[in-house]
Parts: structure tokens; sequence; C-alpha cells
């Protein structure tokens, strides 16, 4: 039963629907080490969706000719400076960003650290969301995702991640 993956469909209750124009394929992990503590991306954020400083998993979008294990190494190299074993695939949340016409299909892993080095953030990640590394215990996390929903995108990304962080901790336990 640890093994399946579960799939969670979400509709976007802070902004109005319009219409949707495109899907991102994005590759996401809850990235833990041996001592049980977990990895975010912290996020400052002042655009179109407002004022926000956010707690995220770190992950992104996928490119052009990459499969979904090559993106999240890719992802975690680059936003924590970590090289991570997968561990498994956690499951997926299809989601929307009204805003900005999108549907976002979110593909989880459970990620343990191996090691950490550089990161190799994009000018972008440093400058307009200021990127940083949160490391947090699982209470810790939790708490953080729910004093993040006072705007409306931190209760969107709450609402995908939380319950991504509840099956991740899940698994966790059974496998130690």
């Amino acid at each position: 039963m640890l093994n399946k993956e579960i799939y969670i469909e979400l509709q976007d209750t802070q902004w109005e629907f319009e219409y949707f124009d495109h899907d991102r394929i994005i590759a996401r992990a809850i990235v833990y080490d041996e001592n049980g503590q977990f990895y975010f991306v912290r996020a400052e954020r002042d655009d179109d969706f407002g004022k926000a400083i956010l707690i995220e998993t770190a992950g992104g979008g996928v490119e052009i000719g990459e499969d979904l294990l090559t993106a999240i190494q890719r992802e975690l190299k680059e936003e924590l400076g970590a090289s991570v074993e997968v561990v498994c695939k956690i499951g997926v949340v299809s989601d929307y960003y009204n805003l900005i016409h999108r549907h976002n299909i979110n593909n989880y892993f459970l990620c343990k650290v191996e090691s950490f080095g550089e990161k190799n953030l994009t000018q972008d990640e440093m400058d307009s969301f200021h990127l940083s590394t949160l490391k947090l215990s699982y209470e810790e996390a939790v708490q953080e995702y729910e004093n993040r929903t006072n705007t409306r995108l931190g209760t969107l990304v709450a609402n995908r991640e939380l319950p991504i962080l509840h099956r991740a901790k899940e698994i966790i336990d059974a496998i130690i």
C-alpha cells in the first residue's frame, strides 16, 4: 500500500476562472535527510499574484526531451544544491493558476539527501523570488505551510503540498 501513488485534482479557489491556455509539467520533491529534517524553498514574491513569502517544495518545469527523474535531479541540484537518491514517486497533483491561465501537473517524488554542494539559481530566482533554503522538522514544515495561507497564493500552495508532505511522512515512517 505504501508504494501506491496518490492523485489529487484541485481547483483554484482564489482567483476567478476565465480559461486556461497551457499545461506545465512539473517535477517536485519532498527532500529529507537521515536525521529526519526536510528541505524546502522559501520564496519572497511581489508580482501579479501579490506580495507573499512562501514555503514550497523544490522543483520546476520539465524541459523538452527531459524525463521526470532527470528533471527532479536537476531541479534539486539547482535550487537546493542537493544530490539525492530518489526513493519513490509519491504521486501527482493537478492544480490550476487561474490568474495566469495555467494548468499545473505536479509530479512529486520522495528524495533522500546524499550530499550538498553549490546551488545554481537563475538570475530570476535570485532577483525576483529571492529563493533560499529552509531546513525544517516535519512539524515545523506543516506549521510553516499553515502560516503562509494568509495570502491567496500561499493558500493554493498549501492546498497542493500539505497532502503530499503528509503522505511523504507516512512513507518515511514505514521505511525506517
